[in-house]
């Protein structure tokens, strides 16, 4: 049996295990590597769930959209949340900057039932990035629970305050009809 004190007889505390994180883990956690461009990962995770969005959108029928969406936003939750814990354990980081996968989540619910146009696309973009900075309660509470689940759930938060406001813009016709 090891223990864990210095030489010097002082308790260390205990080391997370620091062993790689499984490949699939890692990939889903930094989708696809989007959380390893710099500055800023997010903004960068954001963007790439956008751009698949866009693509993915542009070859589904009409009604099939908003539920493919939902299903998109949901499986990010799902394969998410145990994907952020295990790189952040394997890291021994609480939230890794480099874990966007809680910004695909979010952005992709920001943008359930949004038009398929440019203005929306943008409009969407925008307000899930300032609702994930800004983090108004009880956002920022959220990342307060364990492991990949505060990792994950607060952005969704964050969607959904984001899917809120996208929906009164729509309703208010602020992207044509």
């Amino acid at each position: 049996m090891t223990n864990n004190f210095t030489p010097s007889g002082v308790a260390e505390p205990p080391r997370p295990s620091l062993s790689p994180a499984p490949l699939w883990a890692t990939t889903v956690a930094t989708f696809f590597g989007a959380g390893r461009l710099k500055p800023g990962p997010g903004t960068w995770g954001s963007l790439a769930t956008l751009i698949a969005w866009i693509v993915i959108s542009h070859f589904l029928p009409a009604g099939w959209v908003v539920p493919a969406n939902i299903l998109l936003a949901a499986l990010a939750i799902a394969i998410g949340i145990p994907a952020a814990t295990r790189v952040s354990r394997a890291t021994g980081i609480k939230d890794p900057q480099f874990v966007v996968i809680d910004e695909t989540a979010g952005q992709l619910i920001t943008l359930i039932g949004a038009p398929l146009a440019w203005k929306s696309f943008l409009a969407g973009f925008i307000l899930f990035r300032a609702f994930d900075i800004v983090k108004p309660f009880p956002v920022r509470q959220l990342e307060k629970l364990p492991e990949g689940t505060g990792i994950v759930v607060d952005d969704v938060a964050a969607g959904l305050y984001g899917l809120a406001v996208m929906q009164l813009l729509v309703h208010f016709g602020l992207f044509g009809h």
